[in-house]
């Protein structure tokens, strides 16, 4: 025959309800990361305008405008590529899709800026 069982100690009481209340299913559910560029965003204007500060909807808006960039120059590149009969997108069709007043701002803005510096 089988001894009686012992009495479960204080610990193993403890063990035994975490274990049925994860069964029962109250599990938490992790909060899903949402990928923004909200702190690049933070970066570059404390870079150029250190006292200034961005409210949250504007954030939002700065956010939504940079992923409507990505998107643009990423369909134009697919583009060039498939005009181009090629399976990956190179350097090269980035460049081409991305309008060239971009790097003319760029680098009017760059001259504004060391002019500006004594």
């Amino acid at each position: 025959m089988l001894p009686a069982p012992a009495a479960p100690s204080k610990g193993a009481k403890k063990a035994s309800k975490a274990k049925s209340s994860r069964a029962s299913g109250d599990k938490k559910c992790k909060k899903k990361r949402k990928e923004s560029y909200s702190i690049y965003i933070y970066k570059v204007l404390k870079q150029v305008h250190p006292n200034t500060g961005i409210s949250s909807k504007a954030m939002s808006i700065m956010n939504s405008f940079v992923n409507d960039l990505f998107e643009r120059i990423a369909s134009e590149a697919s583009r060039l590529a498939h005009y181009n009969k090629r399976s990956t997108i190179s350097s090269y069709e980035v460049q081409t899709a991305v309008p060239p007043f971009y790097f003319l701002a760029n680098s009017l803005s760059l001259r504004l800026l060391l002019r500006k510096q004594p």
